[in-house]
């Protein structure tokens, strides 16, 4: 029977249980591909330890325990960190990377270095990998090629130069909206150590005031954000506010998470 193995190790069975993945594993671009969709419509995308100020262990066993074995989501760090130890774990060349949201921000408005992306090199070109941008973010890998768009269901995708660096933009019929900007500056996993303890514990970060649980799929992306629950079908987006009971009843039957009794839900 699978445990969880030493750092830098995923227990790789664990893990496409988790994601049920059945598919080839060999590093090649369809593995890429249909894992990245696996990842990013199985784990959610959530928040509650930060809320409760238990803080976040982004050591691979950590990951591996609350991700998977416990069945729980996260944020970009943990996310990304567990998807790139896993391609690394098979093989794939993967290089670390970080980025500034634009997402939600005033157009000009410069913030920190605080998500995670992951540049994968294969023999037919480089592809920008991210299982963590939440509702909002890639269910597939988008190719590193300026001139070319990825169509994802209902959702389009591309990346764009802006003087020294490259942004990733999302469609909304004709119109492209910024994601996040970025480098290709290689990072180790210790420099997420310190984004993540900001992330995490400062009073102006948004994850500290704000409850949400996100989880993308083909048909439709569901967001919640503290009350509000919005479902989005790509054309659409239909929202409304819940009660404190409607929230926790939601987490548990979309999301699979259970809130902590004793957590006073904010807003």
């Amino acid at each position: 029977m699978s445990t969880i193995l030493p750092p830098s190790r995923i227990a790789l069975d664990l893990y496409l249980r988790r994601i049920e993945y059945d598919g080839d594993v060999r590093p090649s671009l369809t593995t890429l591909d249909a894992l990245h969709l696996a990842h990013a419509t199985h784990i959610p995308f959530e928040n509650i330890d930060v809320l409760v100020g238990r803080g976040i262990d982004l050591s691979p066993e950590a990951l591996q325990r609350k991700l998977i074995v416990n069945r729980r989501g996260g944020y970009c760090f943990e996310q990304n960190l567990l998807f790139a130890t896993v391609l690394q774990d098979l093989g794939f060349d993967v290089t670390l990377l970080s980025a500034r949201v634009r997402f939600g921000v005033p157009a000009g408005t410069i913030r920190a270095r605080t998500h995670m992306v992951l540049l994968v090199t294969l023999e037919q070109g480089r592809w920008i990998a991210d299982v963590g941008f939440g509702g909002e973010g890639l269910l597939r890998p988008v190719a590193f090629d300026p001139a070319g768009e990825s169509l994802q269901f209902l959702w389009r995708y591309r990346i764009v130069p802006d003087g020294p660096l490259w942004v990733l933009q999302s469609a909304r019929g004709d119109a492209w909206t910024d994601m996040y900007a970025f480098t290709l500056e290689p990072h180790e996993r210790v420099d997420y150590e310190v984004l993540n303890h900001y992330t995490a514990t400062h009073p102006r970060s948004i994850f500290r005031s704000t409850l949400t649980a996100q989880l993308p799929s083909p048909e439709r992306r569901l967001i919640l954000r503290n009350r509000e629950f919005t479902i989005d079908r790509g054309g659409a987006a239909e929202t409304r506010t819940l009660g404190d009971h409607e929230i926790r009843d939601l987490l548990r039957k979309e999301f699979g998470l259970e809130l902590p009794a004793n957590v006073t839900l904010p807003g």
